[in-house]
């Protein structure tokens, strides 16, 4: 085995995913932008969850909303729903753990408000759940998916903005999440502070 030939590979195939998602990503990522800005500028907050490499980068996301990204601006209001863990646990010992977000979402979650629903597949039971919860309260959905977008995007309303990866491979649809994020990141940033470069 070649390592430094299949570490290459890796390589390769994450860039090319990339350049390849740029064309459906784009304009649903710039709507996106739009929808979590104008939930912040009307004192909403963005709730964030998935499970796995998910919950890491929903927890990754508020980080940089509620401290910083790249600019210098106030905090933003953010809330991953990966983090509590007496939360989860009880949700799940209790109840079910398809409920572990929901529950969150109907306990936190307010009209205006937007659910950042994670899941590389699609298909996460409990990422579909709190959706239903964030369509009970009125908020608005930004899913962030691949493969197709499965049930969740199915599940979405004319609302809401669907994000999906063009491609089937795990490691590669989280790759370009994270992209994602970064850009709504600096999106955002740049509307809030009038950055026109």
């Amino acid at each position: 085995m070649d390592l430094i030939e299949r570490i290459s590979r890796q390589f390769h195939d994450s860039a090319q995913t990339k350049l390849a998602a740029v064309e459906s990503m784009a304009a649903p990522l710039a709507g996106a932008i739009e929808v979590m800005t104008n939930c912040l500028l009307n004192n909403g907050k963005i709730l964030a969850c998935g499970n796995g490499g998910s919950a890491a980068d929903a927890q990754h996301f508020a980080a940089e909303l509620v401290n910083r990204f790249e600019m210098e601006r106030p905090p933003l209001a953010a809330v991953a729903l990966t983090t509590d863990s007496s939360t989860l646990t009880s949700i799940a010992n209790d109840y079910d753990y398809n409920q572990v977000f929901s529950k969150q979402v109907l306990a936190l979650g307010q009209p205006g408000d937007v659910l950042l629903a994670i899941s590389t597949s699609g298909n996460s039971p409990n990422v579909m759940e709190a959706i239903a919860a964030a369509h009970e309260r009125d908020m608005r959905v930004v899913a962030l998916t691949g493969k197709g977008g499965g049930r969740m995007g199915e599940q979405l309303g004319a609302q809401d903005v669907h994000l999906c990866v063009p491609a089937d491979r795990t490691a590669r649809i989280q790759e370009v999440h994270l992209l994602a994020l970064h850009c709504l990141c600096d999106g955002i940033d740049c509307l809030l502070l009038g950055v026109e470069e």
